[in-house]
């Protein structure tokens, strides 16, 4: 593999530093370098989102004829590699990197038109229906219910864990149609409307105050059958495409590789047990080294996947390996910061983060003790326990790989 970037790339890589530095402010940059939360603030997210989408960057994965980018492999990791170094926020996957591929794969000329120049303006704003009390790592063990009756589905029952479904209009749900042999039979993959009659959002709150998560109750929801997409059940089939892209649809490594350059300086002034700086002890001196080789990698393998990706192709059995390579080395990173924030990763100070949802609970003062980068540290550790666990638990994620690579 060429990893050397060529002069085109080199201009290309100035030309994003460029749009970056004019395009992100104060509070675009806050929103994205303190973040605390799996996604960012929404409303800040949308706006950025809206500036994206003028300078044609918003979705640059996606076939050109529907608003994506003709760029190369190396363009798409340059911009991967920007984006972190410059500390801006995300835009919402849901739509965009995850419903999206789903539709341009699977859906029909009519909902491609329909459904794909709305995600990317942000008329709609999308949420995800998958998980159920029963159906979390196992989600095709799912019970929510559509009844056919006519050109409609009737659907009852109720999603968890829904991030942002308290702002979404749509939410891609994968619902129950017929009982089958196999539990992956007769699910359908279905775009509801969330302002339908029937639908109710109920918040889940966190330990920390946050909203964030939901839960969303559908009682006989009525939604049209041309709002299946694919076959009616043959969901699975879509959802395992949709699934590959969420889990291995993005980069890791250049956020990982910047926090770990911040933990680095950051050590430069943190006192070590012993004496000295901590990032002159020898022990964390090569837990850092081990972690950012196998962040370096990662990194390797991404390229390579982006690769396949160019060529038209999907992530496959690669989105599992980035999957747990990926989450796990996230926690690793927030591991590292702990140890450099010392006594002052002991304390709980949410108001040096931006979470990605109003605090229920607000926490007294806007000021915290120590440097950002210590008081981050334990906001970010909790929040990267959730990562070896959504999209698929990583124990899942191994199952695959034994099977579909390892034919176990």
């Amino acid at each position: 593999m060429n990893i050397q970037w060529s002069e085109q790339e080199a201009a290309f890589r100035r030309e994003v530093q460029d749009f970056f530095a004019s395009e992100l402010d104060d509070e675009l940059c806050a929103a994205g370098r303190w973040m605390t939360s799996v996604y960012g603030d929404h409303e800040l997210c949308l706006r950025w989102q809206r500036k994206l989408l003028e300078r044609g960057w918003l979705a640059p994965a996606w076939p050109v004829e529907h608003g994506g980018c003709d760029w190369s492999v190396a363009q798409h990791y340059i911009f991967a590699q920007e984006k972190a170094y410059a500390g801006a926020p995300p835009v919402s996957p849901m739509g965009i990197q995850m419903c999206a591929p789903a539709l341009i794969a699977f859906g029909t000329p009519e909902q491609k038109a329909f459904f794909l120049p709305r995600m990317l303006s942000g008329e709609h704003f999308w949420c995800q229906g998958y998980s159920e009390a029963e159906a979390g790592s196992d989600l095709a063990a799912l019970s929510m219910s559509a009844a056919e009756e006519g050109e409609e589905l009737v659907c009852n029952g109720t999603k968890l864990w829904s991030t942002h479904a308290h702002v979404a209009n749509w939410v891609f749900c994968l619902v129950r149609t017929s009982r089958e042999d196999k539990p992956q039979k007769g699910i359908t993959f279905l775009l509801i409307d969330m302002h339908s009659p029937g639908v109710e959002v109920r918040p889940i709150v966190s330990l920390t105050g946050e909203h964030i998560q939901n839960e969303i109750h559908f009682s006989d929801v009525r939604v049209p059958k041309a709002n299946v997409v694919g076959r009616i059940g043959d969901g699975w089939t879509v959802a395992k495409y949709l699934l590959e892209f969420e889990r291995g649809g993005a980069a890791y490594a250049p956020q990982m590789l910047v926090r770990l350059d911040e933990l680095r300086e950051f050590a430069r002034s943190a006192p070590a047990d012993r004496g000295g700086y901590l990032v002159d002890d020898p022990l964390f001196s090569a837990r850092l080294a081990d972690v950012e080789c196998q962040v370096n990698a990662l990194e390797l393998y991404e390229l390579e996947t982006l690769s396949t990706l160019s060529l038209g192709g999907s992530p496959g059995a690669a989105a599992s390996v980035m999957k747990i390579l990926g989450t796990e080395l996230q926690q690793a990173v927030t591991e590292l910061g702990l140890e450099v924030a010392g006594h002052y990763g002991a304390a709980f100070q949410p108001q040096a983060g931006r979470p990605g949802g109003p605090v229920l609970r607000p926490h007294a003062g806007a000021t915290f003790l120590g440097e950002r980068t210590a008081a981050l540290a334990p906001l970010r550790y909790f929040n990267e326990r959730a990562g070896t666990i959504y999209a698929g638990a990583n124990e899942i994620q191994r199952n695959i790989l034994a099977k579909t690579v390892l034919g176990l």
